[in-house]
């Protein structure tokens, strides 16, 4: 084994509490980036996190989704990014990496670990480390809070506390923490429609009556029945949303993202749909999916991406970098070769902040990862020391400078 356990448990103390030097952080990357992504790795980390929380389970974390996310990345001119929005980057563009990409997979079993530290629930473990108290202007991460808007208009908040059974009528929901579950109502239920509402800086898990799995990013919303009783299962969205589509052959599920249709039987795909994006993106996983806007029709393959353009709706298909796109789902934002306008579009939506530029901003491309964990301070520090921009925040703003 090529890293002391008893070492890097030091060593992670040291990061969890916020005490380690840069040299010991150096060291710990390269501990963990040698280790690679195999088994004894993992089970040296949940052996750790078991010290910490003895007799619970580890949360269920897809390592291989977080690590090809980020390792192994190439250049590629592919990605939507600004182009989509009618940005036009001056040609010659390197590459700014926000960390070295050797460490980057060290960088994410980290950023997982300090995300089960900092965000367990509280009245659970009173000892859990908290993260630090933010300086002057600066800006928390977002987290689990969300709006559910029930049939007769009532409203319930909720957030990653949360834990408490919603009635109404025959419909029973349970709150778990982050996420929302409805039971199986029936066939014979009345069909009646609830919507779960996130803000800028909000995120939720759902899962259907059918057991169809829904992580909603910041400012969306998912608007569904609380029985599937027809011949099809029909949800709208606004803004983003990971589907994980349980499978039903006789009854397919249905994306409605205004006029648009993805349409599946059982798959895992990401839709993003917000309206200060230029197009529509859906980016398929697993399975298959059928793309439809008015009498354009797209079926994508598991790895392709279908983009629907809002100026004439035309639907083009690109092969996508799955991973980077739904690493939000695993706590992370993952660039790969994107502008900085785009970056910040997606930092905007989950720190609730608005972006002010009182200069153009550079063209360079950024690749790397960077954990959705951190106060805002923190994320612009590593933009600002990859990049040409400087970033100023004040308030809830972000003024991008020479």
């Amino acid at each position: 084994m090529p890293y002391d356990p008893s070492r890097i448990t030091y060593l992670l103390q040291r990061y969890t509490s916020k005490t380690c030097t840069r040299e010991e952080l150096e060291e710990l990357f390269t501990c963990i980036a040698e280790a690679g992504s195999d088994e004894t790795l993992h089970r040296f980390m949940e052996d750790a996190y078991h010290e910490i929380r003895p007799g619970e389970e580890l949360p269920e974390i897809d390592y291989e989704a977080v690590y090809s996310g980020i390792v192994g990345q190439t250049p590629s001119t592919s990605g939507t990014g600004d182009n989509a929005a009618g940005y036009d980057p001056a040609p010659d563009r390197s590459p700014r990496r926000l960390f070295p990409f050797r460490y980057a997979a060290a960088a994410a079993v980290l950023l997982i670990l300090a995300g089960l530290l900092f965000f367990w629930p509280k009245n659970q473990h009173p000892t859990v480390i908290q993260p630090p108290q933010l300086a002057a202007n600066d800006v928390a991460p977002g987290g689990n809070k969300a709006v559910l808007t029930l049939a007769d208009g009532s409203t319930v908040t909720l957030d990653s506390l949360g834990n408490q059974v919603i009635t109404r009528g025959n419909t029973s929901i349970t709150q778990q923490h982050g996420q929302l579950v409805y039971g199986d109502q029936g066939t014979d239920a009345a069909m009646q429609y609830h919507k779960l509402s996130t803000p800028r800086g909000g995120q939720f898990k759902l899962t259907l009556p059918d057991g169809t799995r829904v992580w909603l990013n910041s400012a969306s919303s998912l608007r569904y029945p609380t029985a599937f009783t027809g011949k099809q299962r029909v949800v709208e969205l606004e803004g983003q949303g990971y589907f994980e589509v349980a499978e039903n052959a006789s009854q397919p599920f249905k994306v409605m993202v205004n006029t648009m249709e993805v349409r599946v039987l059982g798959t895992h795909f990401d839709i993003m749909a917000y309206k200060d994006e230029a197009t529509v993106n859906t980016t398929l996983v697993k399975g298959s999916v059928q793309v439809k806007e008015g009498q354009a029709l797209q079926l994508l393959k598991p790895g392709q991406q279908a983009l629907m353009h809002h100026q004439n709706h035309a639907i083009t298909v690109q092969e996508a970098d799955v991973n980077k796109i739904i690493a939000w789902k695993n706590g992370l934002f993952v660039f790969n070769n994107m502008t900085l306008t785009a970056i910040l579009r997606e930092v905007a939506r989950w720190y609730d902040v608005e972006i002010v530029y009182n200069t153009t901003p550079g063209t360079e491309l950024y690749g790397g990862g960077i954990s959705r964990n951190l106060n805002l301070s923190a994320v612009m520090e590593l933009l600002e020391g990859a990049g040409h921009n400087h970033f100023i925040i004040e308030g809830r703003k972000i003024i991008v400078t020479p």
